[in-house]
């Protein structure tokens, strides 16, 4: 049985596609079984894996309305040994077409529950914001992944995010939980980021990920390219880390490790 993982924030530009991307291929680098999904009609996680948003002619868009069956949708990507769920831009048809609909928020629920037993781990990158689409990532998941950026402003939009979550606990999904705080784009020299980093520590315990995210030109360049960082310059400090972030996931969840990673 697969761990269903929405990545979200309402804040936006705080790694979270990011944060997806790297994340499922450093997995899928460790012989896990991965599923990516990109909910957000900016399709940059589909970008971010090589795959082109625009020339999609079904995407997750038609799976949300009935209009394909989503093993036709899912695209397996041989070089990076994940597949892959594309968002394009149509997502924000599904999002107006749901609400006319009953039992929109259980949709993507739905959909997922055939392969729960295919993959061990399926993220959903979702919009940075609260609409249905995020909804229904969040009644589909089975925990949340939150990454942050150790500033002010994200503090205040963390504790909407923590609003919504304990509202969906409480009406469509009360299984879902924190699965835990990663801090990114993260600067260990600034005080600022070394104090909201304390105040986080302090509020969630250990549900913040001891490995961090530095800012790396290389992570950011990446995506530009269409390749997850592990498979653009694997020895730079952004791969690394988000490989150091997917080995502690595992032993969180008390999975063994691999020997050796697949061969990039």
């Amino acid at each position: 049985m697969s761990k269903v993982i929405a990545v979200a924030n309402q804040k936006g530009g705080v790694g979270k596609t990011t944060t997806s991307v790297n994340l499922a291929a450093s997995l899928a680098a460790m012989q896990r079984k991965v599923l990516l999904i990109d909910m957000d009609p900016q399709g940059n996680a589909t970008t971010g894996m090589g795959l082109e948003k625009h020339n999609q002619l079904v995407s997750l868009n038609e799976v949300l309305l009935n209009q394909a069956q989503i093993h036709e949708v899912i695209q397996f990507i041989p070089e990076l040994k994940l597949s892959m769920l594309p968002g394009t831009p149509d997502l924000t048809v599904a999002e107006v077409e749901l609400m006319r609909q009953d039992r929109r928020e259980y949709r993507l629920r739905e959909v997922l529950e055939p392969l729960r037993e295919q993959f061990e781990f399926i993220f959903i990158d979702c919009p940075p914001s609260l609409n249905m689409l995020t909804v229904n990532a969040l009644v589909a998941a089975d925990s949340v992944l939150i990454p942050m950026q150790c500033e002010y402003f994200a503090l205040e939009g963390l504790s909407a995010l923590v609003n919504t979550i304990d509202e969906i606990q409480n009406s469509a999904n009360t299984e879902l939980t924190i699965m835990g705080l990663v801090r990114t784009m993260f600067d260990p020299r600034s005080n600022l980021a070394r104090d909201v980093s304390d105040q986080l520590q302090s509020h969630f315990k250990d549900k913040v990920y001891n490995t961090s995210i530095p800012r790396n030109v290389r992570l950011a360049e990446a995506p530009s390219h269409g390749l997850p960082v592990l498979e653009y310059d694997k020895n730079s400090r952004g791969a690394l880390a988000y490989l150091a972030l997917a080995a502690e996931m595992l032993r969180r969840n008390g999975a063994s490790m691999p020997q050796e990673a697949a061969s990039w």
